[in-house]
C-alpha cells in the first residue's frame, strides 16, 4: 500500500502553487534542515552544468516530494548518503536491464515495475511532470542529470524503510 496517495500529491501541488517566494524559501531551509541529503542532489547539479532554470524545475519536484510526504501523516527517516547512492545504483540497473530488450520486452517489464512499484502515485506525478518538462525546454545534455536526480528522489522515497508508526 503507498505511503504517499493521489490526495497527499494533490494538497501538495496545490500548497506549492499557492506559496510565495518567501514561502518557498522558508520551505528550502525546511527542506535542509529535515532532509539535507535530498536537498543536496538538488544542490549538486551545478556541478554537472545544469542551468539554475532547470534547477529550479528539481527543486519544485523536491518541494511536491517533501510537501506530499508531509501530508502523508508519516515520520519520514531522514535519508542518508547511502540510501541515495543504493538507489542511484538501482535506477542505474533498472535503465540498464530495459536498455536490453525489444520493444515487447520492454513494454512487458515497464508494466510490471510499474505495478509493483511501492509508490505508484509518486512516481506517475513525477514522471509526467519530467515528461512536460522535457517536451518544453531547449534540450541539453545535462538535462539527463535532472532527470536523473528526480527519479532518484522518487526512488528514495519509494524504497526507504520506515521505523517510526505514522502519528
Amino acid at each position: 500500500m503507498p505511503r504517499i496517495t493521489a490526495q497527499h500529491l494533490a494538497r501538495a501541488i496545490e500548497a506549492l502553487r499557492t506559496m510565495t517566494m518567501e514561502r518557498k524559501t522558508a520551505l528550502a531551509d525546511e527542506v535542509f534542515q529535515q532532509q539535507p541529503t535530498l536537498f543536496g542532489s538538488f544542490l549538486v547539479l551545478t556541478r554537472f552544468g545544469v542551468s539554475f532554470e532547470k534547477m529550479e524545475f528539481l527543486l519544485e519536484r523536491l518541494f511536491v516530494c517533501f510537501l506530499a510526504m508531509r501530508e502523508s501523516g508519516i515520520q519520514w527517516p531522514r535519508i542518508t548518503e547511502d540510501e541515495l547512492d543504493k538507489q542511484a545504483a538501482r535506477l542505474s540497473g533498472t535503465v540498464n536491464f530495459a536498455n536490453g530488450l525489444g520493444p515487447a520486452l520492454a513494454s512487458q517489464s515497464q508494466a510490471k515495475f510499474i505495478a509493483s512499484y511501492p509508490e505508484p502515485h509518486l512516481l506517475a506525478c513525477v514522471t509526467a511532470e519530467l515528461t512536460q518538462w522535457l517536451a518544453k525546454v531547449r534540450p541539453e545534455e545535462s538535462d539527463k542529470y535532472v532527470l536523473l536526480a528526480a527519479m532518484n528522489i522518487v526512488n528514495c522515497l519509494a524504497h526507504v524503510p520506515l521505523h517510526v508508526a505514522s502519528r
